[in-house]
C-alpha cells in the first residue's frame, strides 16, 4: 500500500507540474508574474505587497514553500523593509490550498483567457475573518487587473461540499444549480498553485461509493497523514435535478459566451443521456491516473471533454452539432493553423492532428481564422447555428426532466432568472430587435448602407429594405436585403444596435417621398446620441423583477407628417389657443405617426409604430401599460420630432404630455383611486384613467361624462374598474403588477385557513383562490412545467420554446408592513386547491385543473 500511495503521489505531482508549466508557457509576462506571485501574496500579508489592508487578515497557505522566482520577490521586499515574519507552513494555517481551475493549463487556455482561482480555507474561519479574506482577494483582483490579467477568486470552505452548501446566482458560483458537477469540473481541471494535495485523487474509482470509509482506512493504516491533504469529499451522489439546474446554468452562460459554453453544455447533455449510469469525466481522468495511462495529451481535460462530446453526438447521430462542437473547440483554442507561426507549441501540434482527423480543408481553416473580420451574413449564420444548438439542448433537457419526473432542486428564483435571460435574449416578438452576439465577431460595421422604401401595390411587400451596398442598381439587384421591416425605425435600430451603422457608415435612402437623406441622418444621430451601444449584462435581481423601461425615445412624425401639407398654404389658427393635438379651425392633430424605441432593464430593445390621429393616445397607453406602479422612472426620456413645420412646439407638447402621464402612473400619490387626465385630440376629448393595475382610455362624448369623470375620478363599466371593484386584491401587489408576464402571489393565513393565491395574467386580469391547502412548491413546479411544455411562443425556424415562465412571489410582513418578495422553495408535497368565489375568469383555473 505504501509504495502504491507513493507512486500515485509522484504521478499526481508530475501531472500538476506539467499543468503549471503549460499554464505559464503560452502566456505573456504579466500573466506569468501574476500567476507565480498569487500564492506568495496569500501566504504573506505585508504593507509593500498587493492585497494589503489594515487590521487582522487571515493569511498563510499550508505546506507552502516558495520556489526560486517567488523567493526572489520576497527577498526584494525584505531589502526595502526588513525581514518578513516567518510563517510555519507545515502547521494548520487559514488557507488550505490555492488552485487555478477551468481552462487554465489546458489546450483551451488562450492568450485572452481569464483566471479562476479557488482559495480553499479552514472551516474554523468565522464570518468576520471570511469577510476580511474576501476583501484581500478583491484587492488582489484589482491589482491583477491593473497588470492586464482578469482574475476571479472564489473562497471555498473545506466543508462546503460536504454540507451541500451553494452560493447565490450571478457569479461563477452558479447559485443552487450545481454541487457535484461543480466539484467534478474542479477535480478534473484543478492545478495546485500552493497548499495541500487533493485527497480525492487517492481514492480509486471503484471505492467512490464508499469514499469516506476508504479515506478513514487510509488514515488508520498510516498510509496518509490527514493534515497533508485537502478533502472536499467524493462524487458518489448525483441527482437528476442537479443535471437540470446545471444545464440551465450553462445555457444562461452561453448567451454571453456562446463558443465558450457550448462544449460544457453538450457535456452535461451527454451526462444526462447516460443517467443514471453516468460516468463523470473526472472519474475517467482519475482511473487513468491510477492505471498509469497518461494519455489524451497528458490527461488534458479540454481534449477529454471533446472526446466525450464526440462519442455522445456520434451515438445519437447528430453530425450538425458535432461539427459545431469541433468549431467551438477550434475557436476556443485560438491557434490559427492557416497562418505560419515561428514557434510550434504543443497546443498547435494537438490541434493540427485533430483537424487532420476531421478532414477540414485549408479554405475552411482560413474562414475560421478570419472570424475577427466576419460581417453580418456570416455572423447571423453562426448566431442561428448556436441558437439552434442551444434550443436542441433545451428540448433534450425538458425531455430529460419529464423522463425523470423532476422537481427542480434549484430555487424558483434561480430558475426564474435563468429562464428570464433566455427569454429576453431569444424570444422573437413583433418589434423586438434581435441582437446578434457581439462575441462572434468584434466588428460588424458596414461602409455603405442603403434604405429602400417600397410603397403599397408593388410586387414586393410594402415597407423598408436594408442593403449593405451603395445604391447602384446592379449591386442592389444581385444582393438579398439584409433586413426588412414595415417601419424605418425598426430597421435603423437593428442596424445600430448590431453595430452595422457607425459614424463612418455612408448612408443612402431611396423610394420615400416623406423621408430624405437629411431626415435619415438626423434620426441616426438622435438614436446614437441617446442610446449607448453596449451596457453591462442585466443583474439577476433585474431579471427576476418585472422589466422596466430604462431608455425611451418617442419619435414623432418620422413616417407621416401632417405639417408637410402646410407648405405654400395659408393656415388659420389662434396663438392664444395653440394646441398641436387639435390645431387650427379644422381641429387637426399635428401628430401623424409615433415610433417608440426603448431599452428595458432586461436589455431588450423594442420598437413600436403607431399611425393616424389616435397615435398619441395609443402610444401613451402602450408606454404606461409597460410601467408597473413601483417602477423607477426611465433613466432617459427623449422626444425626437421630424415635422417640417412647428417642430419645436410639437416636440415640447408631446414631451410635456408624456412626462405628466408617467408622473401620474408612477406618482407617490398612487393610492388615490381613479386618477384621471383629459386630452383633447382632433376636437374630441378623451380620458386617460390611471387604474390600479393598468391605464385605460375612454372617449368622453359629452359634458356630463366629462365633468362626471373629473368629479368621480372613475367611469362605470371600464374593464379594470369592474374587476378591481369585485375582487379584493392586496394593495402591495399594485407595486409589482406588470403586463406581459403571469404572476402568482401567495398570501399565508393561519394554519387552519391555509393560504390565498392571487394570479395576474399577461393583461393583468385577476383571479383569486382562497384557503388553499397543500404544497405551494408543487404548484410552482407543475405550473412551470405546464407553461414550459404547453405554451410555446418562442419561434425560430422549427424551434418552439417558451422562456416566459410565470413568476412566483410571497406576500410577507416585514417591519410592520406588507411586502412582496420572491417565492423560495422549501419542500415538496401534495397540493389541493379550492377556488374561491371571487374567481373572475375560468382561464387560469382551467390551467390549474389540467395539471
Amino acid at each position: 500500500m505504501y509504495f502504491y500511495i507513493e507512486t500515485l503521489k509522484q504521478r499526481l505531482d508530475a501531472i500538476n507540474q506539467l499543468r503549471v508549466d503549460r499554464a505559464l508557457e503560452a502566456m505573456k509576462p504579466a500573466f506569468q508574474q501574476v500567476y507565480r506571485l498569487l500564492p506568495v501574496l496569500l501566504h504573506h500579508h505585508h504593507p509593500l505587497m498587493p492585497g494589503y489592508l489594515e487590521g487582522k487578515v487571515p493569511h498563510g497557505v499550508c505546506t507552502f514553500t516558495p520556489d526560486e522566482n517567488q523567493q526572489r520577490y520576497i527577498d526584494s521586499i525584505e531589502l526595502r523593509w526588513g525581514e518578513i515574519p516567518a510563517i510555519n507552513s507545515q502547521g494548520e494555517l487559514p488557507i488550505t490550498g490555492v488552485y487555478s481551475m477551468g481552462s487554465t493549463s489546458s489546450i483551451g487556455q488562450s492568450c485572452s483567457s481569464d483566471l479562476d482561482i479557488w482559495v480553499c480555507h479552514q472551516s474554523w474561519l468565522d464570518h468576520e475573518e471570511h469577510q476580511r479574506l474576501q476583501q484581500k482577494c478583491t484587492l488582489l483582483e484589482q491589482w491583477a487587473a491593473a497588470q492586464g490579467v482578469d482574475v476571479s477568486f472564489f473562497l471555498i470552505d473545506e466543508n462546503r461540499f460536504r454540507h451541500n452548501e451553494s452560493g447565490s446566482l450571478g457569479g461563477e458560483d452558479c447559485g443552487s444549480t450545481q454541487h457535484i458537477l461543480l466539484l467534478d469540473e474542479f477535480y478534473r481541471t484543478a492545478v495546485r498553485m500552493a497548499g495541500k494535495r487533493l485527497l480525492w485523487h487517492m481514492v480509486p474509482v471503484e471505492e467512490e461509493e464508499h469514499y469516506d470509509e476508504y479515506v478513514l482506512s487510509l488514515y488508520a493504516q498510516g498510509a496518509l497523514a490527514p493534515n497533508e491533504w485537502l478533502d472536499l469529499g467524493g462524487l458518489s451522489s448525483l441527482s437528476a435535478e442537479e443535471y437540470f439546474g446545471a444545464s440551465l446554468w450553462q445555457l444562461y452562460k452561453s448567451i454571453d459566451s456562446p463558443y465558450k459554453a457550448v462544449l460544457k453544455t453538450l457535456l452535461l447533455e451527454a451526462y444526462s443521456w447516460q443517467y443514471p449510469d453516468t460516468r463523470l469525466l473526472s472519474m475517467d481522468i482519475k482511473a487513468r491516473l491510477h492505471k498509469g495511462e497518461i494519455v489524451a495529451f497528458g490527461l488534458d481535460p479540454y481534449c477529454m471533454m471533446l472526446d466525450r462530446v464526440t462519442d455522445y453526438l456520434t451515438q445519437i447521430e447528430d453530425p450538425t452539432r458535432l461539427d459545431l462542437a469541433r468549431r467551438c473547440f477550434y475557436l476556443k483554442v485560438c491557434e490559427k493553423l492557416s497562418r505560419d507561426k515561428a514557434c510550434v507549441g504543443w497546443r498547435r501540434q494537438i490541434l493540427s492532428q485533430l483537424v487532420q482527423e476531421w478532414g477540414w480543408s485549408s479554405e475552411h481553416l482560413a474562414m475560421l481564422d478570419n472570424r475577427a473580420n466576419w460581417k453580418i451574413e456570416r455572423v447571423r449564420e453562426a448566431h442561428n447555428e448556436l441558437l439552434d444548438a442551444m434550443m436542441q439542448t433545451y428540448r433534450n433537457l425538458i425531455r430529460f426532466a419529464r423522463r425523470n419526473n423532476l422537481s427542480v432542486s434549484a430555487s424558483p428564483q434561480d430558475i426564474g432568472v435563468l429562464t428570464r435571460k433566455l427569454y429576453a435574449a431569444f424570444e422573437a416578438l413583433p418589434g423586438k430587435v434581435t441582437l446578434l452576439n457581439p462575441q462572434i465577431s468584434p466588428d460588424l460595421s458596414e461602409a455603405d448602407l442603403t434604405f429602400i422604401y417600397v410603397p403599397a401595390g408593388r410586387a414586393n411587400r410594402s415597407g423598408w429594405y436594408l442593403y449593405n451596398q451603395a445604391p447602384s442598381m446592379d449591386a442592389i439587384i444581385s444582393h438579398q436585403p439584409l433586413e426588412y421591416n414595415r417601419y424605418l425605425n425598426k430597421l435603423v435600430a437593428w442596424a445600430y444596435f448590431n453595430g452595422l451603422l457607425t459614424p463612418n457608415t455612408r448612408l443612402y435612402i431611396k423610394g420615400s417621398e416623406q423621408i430624405d437623406i437629411a431626415r435619415l441622418r438626423e434620426l441616426v444621430d438622435d438614436v446614437s446620441c441617446h442610446f449607448p451601444l453596449r451596457l453591462p449584462a442585466p443583474t439577476p435581481k433585474a431579471l427576476y423583477s418585472p422589466c422596466e423601461i430604462r431608455h425611451l425615445a418617442i419619435i414623432v412624425n418620422l413616417e407621416h407628417d401632417p405639417t408637410a401639407a402646410f407648405r405654400n398654404q395659408v393656415v388659420h389658427f389662434d396663438f392664444r389657443h395653440l394646441d398641436v393635438f387639435s390645431f387650427g379651425e379644422q381641429q387637426q392633430c399635428l401628430v401623424g405617426s409615433i415610433d417608440l424605441l426603448y431599452r428595458n432593464s432586461w436589455n431588450e430593445v423594442r420598437t413600436l409604430h403607431f399611425n393616424g390621429e389616435q397615435s398619441v393616445l395609443e402610444a401613451l397607453k402602450t408606454i404606461l401599460g409597460k410601467m408597473h406602479q413601483d417602477a423607477a422612472l426611465p433613466e432617459s426620456l427623449e422626444v425626437f420630432c421630424y415635422s417640417q413645420h412647428l417642430r419645436g412646439l410639437i416636440r415640447t407638447r408631446v414631451q410635456q404630455l408624456v412626462s405628466e402621464c408617467i408622473e401620474l402612473r408612477l406618482s407617490s400619490t398612487r393610492q388615490e383611486p381613479g386618477r384621471f387626465k383629459a386630452v383633447k385630440v382632433a376636437g374630441q376629448t378623451w380620458g386617460l384613467f390611471f387604474e390600479r393595475l393598468s391605464v385605460s382610455v375612454q372617449k368622453l362624448e359629452n359634458a356630463v361624462e366629462f365633468y362626471g369623470a373629473i368629479s368621480n375620478n372613475k367611469l362605470q363599466g371600464l374593464p379594470t374598474q369592474v374587476e378591481t371593484n369585485h375582487i379584493h386584491l392586496p394593495a402591495v401587489i399594485d407595486g409589482v403588477a406588470s403586463e406581459g408576464i403571469i404572476q402568482f402571489f401567495f398570501e399565508d393565513l393561519s394554519e387552519e385557513q391555509g393560504f390565498n393565491i392571487f394570479i395576474l395574467d399577461e393583461s393583468n386580469r385577476v383571479e383569486v383562490y382562497h384557503h388553499c391547502e397543500g404544497s405551494k412548491e408543487e404548484l410552482v413546479r407543475d405550473v412551470s412545467r405546464f407553461y414550459s411544455s404547453s405554451h410555446d411562443r418562442f419561434t425560430y425556424g422549427s424551434s418552439f420554446i417558451n422562456f416566459n415562465l410565470p413568476q412566483f412571489y410571497q406576500i410577507v410582513q416585514l417591519d410592520g408592513r406588507a411586502q412582496v418578495i420572491p417565492f423560495r422553495s422549501t419542500t415538496l408535497s401534495h397540493l389541493n386547491i379550492s377556488p374561491g368565489k371571487e374567481s373572475a375568469s375560468p382561464a387560469i383555473k382551467q390551467r390549474l385543473h389540467m395539471l
